[in-house]
């Protein structure tokens, strides 16, 4: 497999430290309110990603954090007149609600800056007494001029990246580049102790330690959103190398930008969604489409339009499954001979080497309709359809669709007695030749807002759109 390595700008190949094994950390939510649709962007890129890491043989440990000590969180607490516990745990809560929703599996371990106080004072320390770190009245910054690589993955030379720099109010820097690990404390904030007075960390110092206290001083891969290239992943790199002396992360993979309706999402616009907003007017599961239809590092324009033909996409692929599972019911007791299974072999292979080329998904989705096609046209022939044949081409297409995490939701609806009844009285109408009653009840039928159908795969009932 080869990705895009934002650290190299270019496409590698992916060697794990330990063959067979990835030790992989994705930057989780600072929980302070409902998660937005940029924020699930990388929630499912990387989820596919783990899983096809996964379906290819590996065993994956994933860590995403939850960030939850933060000024936004504190400043909801406020607002609330709760503590910033109550905040974070709260939305934790929701994220998770929106995750399940959005068929994102659990990370292996999910840490919290509260419960890693004691990694994150030990990575401060380290950087202190190596003297990359300096102590001015109860904070703690990084001295960015002492590594010499910073600007290294967002590919900005310093004298650039100093231009923006600024000393804000009450900081007492050596330098405007310098960045904050440990902050001291304010009146009414959360604090811990520490070797410098009451405090809490920075916020880019968290994902160090927690990565560090799971995954090892080395690990084959960090991602995250386009977004956090710098400061914060840039940030990361600095510390964690200068404390350990080894590189920090072998591959950082980033995923591109959401617009919506062609423009930046952004509150003051107006044009800022959450994904509980979305996902009450339009499921969870379309969501998860439009962010795979295209690939992960490309910009994404989401729009009424956009999510409506990622509902039909999805229908497709529902009426796929669907007609295999009604095939195998109706399917005859036929060996499959070896043309037959290559030529629905060739579409995992499509997929696999989409897959395989940094993460295609658009590309794997693309394979996985001329499955459908396939199979839609090989069930639709006259030619009974054989057993064997059936239950391969259901297990493939099953297969590639799982690995990207789709066809999760059911949305068969239960028929109503009433229409069964209806149904089954037609049949018999039919078996006895009595069209004229078998019209009638298929009028009726109808009237209650279903059509029945006779297929080569049997008697199919599907509820009537509006």
């Amino acid at each position: 497999m080869k990705v895009y390595n934002t650290l190299t700008r270019q496409k590698e190949e992916f060697k794990t430290i330990t063959p067979g094994k990835v030790k992989m950390y994705a930057c989780g939510p600072t929980v302070y309110n409902y998660i937005h649709i940029g924020n699930a962007r990388p929630m499912i890129v990387f989820d596919v990603l783990r899983s096809y890491l996964e379906y290819r043989g590996n065993e994956v440990t994933f860590v995403q954090n939850f960030t939850d000590v933060d000024d936004k969180i504190i400043n909801k607490a406020k607002e609330e007149g709760v503590s910033a516990h109550e905040v974070s745990e709260r939305f934790i809560a929701e994220y998770q609600k929106d995750a399940k929703g959005l068929n994102v599996r659990e990370a292996t371990v999910h840490p919290k800056v509260t419960e890693n106080m004691d990694s994150i004072l030990e990575i401060v320390k380290t950087l202190v007494d190596k003297g990359y770190a300096y102590e001015a009245n109860g904070d703690v910054y990084f001295r960015t001029h002492q590594f010499k690589d910073y600007g290294k993955l967002s590919h900005m030379p310093l004298e650039d990246l100093e231009s923006g720099a600024r000393i804000a109010v009450g900081e007492q820097k050596e330098d405007p580049m310098d960045f904050a690990l440990w902050k001291a404390a304010k009146p009414g904030e959360p604090s811990w102790p520490s070797p410098w007075g009451e405090g809490r960390p920075g916020w880019h110092i968290e994902c160090s330690a927690m990565s560090r206290s799971i995954l090892g001083e080395t690990i084959d891969l960090h991602c995250g959103g386009q977004d956090l290239i710098f400061p914060h992943h840039e940030n990361e790199i600095a510390q964690s190398e200068c404390a350990s002396g080894k590189i920090f992360a072998n591959y950082w993979m980033h995923n591109g930008y959401i617009n919506v309706d062609n423009r930046k999402m952004s509150k003051s616009l107006g044009n800022f969604f959450t994904v509980r907003e979305v996902a009450e007017k339009f499921g969870y599961e379309p969501i998860r489409f439009m962010m795979l239809q295209a690939h992960y590092r490309s910009p994404i324009n989401y729009s009424l339009e956009i999510i409506e033909q990622c509902k039909s996409a999805l229908e497709r692929l529902y009426n796929c499954k669907e007609l295999l599972a009604r095939a195998k019911g109706a399917a005859v007791d036929t060996a499959m001979d070896e043309a037959q299974k290559q030529e629905l072999l060739q579409y995992k292979e499509k997929f696999i080497a989409a897959m395989d080329d940094d993460l295609n998904t658009a590309d794997a989705i693309a394979a996985v309709f001329d499955l459908v096609r396939e199979i839609n046209s090989n069930l639709s022939s006259d030619t009974p359809a054989g057993k064997e044949y059936v239950e391969f081409a259901e297990k493939l297409f099953l297969e590639l669709t799982g690995v990207l995490g789709l066809l999760y939701q059911e949305q068969k609806e239960e028929i109503p007695q009433e229409v069964m009844e209806l149904v089954s009285q037609r049949a018999q109408a039919r078996k006895e030749k009595d069209f004229k009653t078998a019209d009638a009840l298929r009028d009726q039928i109808l009237a209650l807002g279903y059509e029945v159908k006779e297929t080569r795969q049997g008697v199919q009932v599907t509820k009537t759109k509006n």
